[in-house]
């Protein structure tokens, strides 16, 4: 799916939160599509390629080690083709990342149209040209990186060509407000000249909301059915609920910013409401014919059809034409000229 300026291309992102399960897979790409979302994404790891058994887990998820974990909730080339298959037909693009060469490899059999490099991949820079040797689009996320290393891959995939988003990013779960960095984000864009967006590690959406405000192509969740499940993410990820709230904020967003308003015409539109809520010049008092009309003589109250409070200038100092009741509307020629 090419990413149109105007419209968010909001990914979310699946993971390994079906555990091991392909039924579990089936019904988040099922739950995700039902949100409204333009892709889901799967992480796709091949064990033995990309982990030692001696690697430390993450200090948020110390059930099981990686090697296991890895193991035990990887799919088959078989299933991924099915989780590809199903995802397109629920009209959803089917992305996942790759951990190692093989995964590429593996991804490249089942006909992957675009590749997500995950924060802890950016420095492995032959991962990196074997994904950009496919010359398909890439969403790079950049959540542990320094700009030095991001500047290598960048040029890592630009060898091979251009078609790069740049997701900033915060690897901490949950994240807080203060450490989403969308400064970051608009940094990357004027350093690269690139797309970017964000992958938003926050519980709510609200980060997400100010990144497309400020120009995100790409917004990414992590997503789950419930954060009761078991598992790496689970717990740091948006439900049902959410992720349609967010999808559902994010195209308000964008029609929000794609509709400029003239105030000119907005307010020739809303005459009709002028008469209604804004207010006229008045008499105060009743006003004899041929008075003078000190400022004491006037006040202004709804509705607007008289002479506006911006001619009291033009009409303190005249005299009145005609005996003027309190309470009475003026007109033009209510005073002497």
């Amino acid at each position: 799916m090419a990413y149109q300026p105007s419209r968010t291309f909001i990914l979310a992102e699946i993971g390994s939160t079906h555990d091991g399960s392909f039924g579990n897979a089936k019904c988040l790409i099922d739950a995700a599509s039902e949100c409204g979302v333009d892709a889901v994404k799967f992480q796709t790891h091949v064990a033995e390629a990309e982990t030692l058994p001696s690697a430390p887990p993450p200090p948020y998820f110390q059930e099981e080690s990686r090697l296991e974990y890895f193991k035990r909730t990887a799919f088959t080339k078989q299933q991924w083709l099915k989780l590809k298959h199903h995802a397109e037909h629920r009209g959803v693009v089917f992305l996942s990342s790759a951990f190692s060469i093989e995964a590429v490899q593996l991804l490249e059999e089942i006909g992957v149209t675009q590749y997500k490099i995950p924060s802890g991949e950016v420095t492995n820079l032959p991962l990196l040209e074997a994904v950009a040797k496919t010359k398909k689009p890439v969403l790079l996320s950049s959540g542990m990186s320094s700009w030095r290393e991001l500047d290598e891959a960048v040029n890592t995939i630009r060898k091979h060509h251009d078609r790069l988003t740049l997701l900033q990013c915060t690897s901490e779960y949950p994240c807080s407000y203060e450490r989403v960095g969308l400064n970051a984000m608009l940094a990357m864009k004027e350093r690269y000249k690139l797309p970017v967006g964000l992958s938003d590690h926050t519980l709510t959406n609200y980060a997400a909301f100010a990144a497309v405000t400020l120009g995100a192509a790409v917004i990414e969740k992590h997503f789950t059915l419930s954060r009761r499940m078991y598992g790496t993410d689970a717990r740091h990820s948006l439900e049902p609920p959410e992720l349609a709230e967010l999808v559902q904020g994010i195209r308000a967003i964008e029609r929000i910013l794609s509709s400029p308003v003239n105030k000119d015409d907005a307010a020739e539109k809303l005459g009709h409401l002028k008469a209604i809520f804004e207010k006229s010049i008045v008499a105060a008092i009743d006003i004899p014919a041929g008075a003078t009309i000190t400022p004491p003589m006037l006040t202004t109250k709804k509705p607007g059809t008289g002479l506006p409070p911006r001619a009291l200038p033009d009409v303190i100092g005249k005299r009145a034409a005609r005996d003027i009741r309190k309470d009475t509307l003026l007109q033009r020629d209510d005073v002497m000229s």
